[in-house]
């Protein structure tokens, strides 16, 4: 057992701080990167593989990306809320198109998450833009910045938004 222990301190903690930055970008919630992390060294500590490992760090990483994966999975699927508890708006009526209505709400859900996570002025350029519907001159003029400085972050800012909802699957004839 100890030379397992030598092998974890040695061979898989040495990659913490890369897998962290690396689940930054697919894990908005701190609490939820933690979990997966520690999921992943145990599941790593537990791993019997039939040959040796010959990339410790990938393998961490696939064990990393299967966990996030499956948690976000098990979430889509699971609600800690019953329905009874939902506040009247959010029960659907039965004229209304339950396909139509649960496909809205996921389309916003993924376009939240997309928003999320880009990161704080671009988040909060887009926002402005969207949310408020700012031009980009008013925008520049509110934060005192550049008005270039507003068009390009608006750019990034959609760009890595489409990105993440083409990764998600959905596409511009959605």
């Amino acid at each position: 057992m100890l030379d397992r222990a030598r092998w974890f301190q040695t061979e898989v903690q040495p990659h913490e701080a890369a897998l962290r930055s690396y689940l930054r970008g697919r894990i908005p919630s701190p609490a939820d990167m933690d979990d997966v992390v520690q999921d992943s060294y145990l599941k790593i500590l537990q791993a019997t593989p039939a040959r040796p490992i010959e990339s410790v760090k990938g393998y961490l990483f696939t064990i990393a990306r299967n966990t996030a994966s499956k948690l976000f999975r098990k979430r889509k699927i699971f609600s800690a809320v019953p329905v009874s508890d939902l506040p009247p708006s959010r029960v659907l009526d039965e004229e209304q198109d339950v396909v139509a209505a649960a496909n809205t709400h996921l389309q916003d859900a993924l376009i939240a998450e997309a928003i999320a996570q880009l990161p704080a002025r671009c988040r909060e350029i887009l926002l402005l833009r969207i949310a408020d519907g700012l031009s980009p001159v008013a925008i520049a003029a509110r934060l005192r910045v550049s008005e270039s400085t507003v068009r390009t972050q608006l750019a990034r800012g959609v760009e890595k938004c489409t990105r993440l909802l083409r990764e998600r699957g959905v596409t511009s004839d959605a």
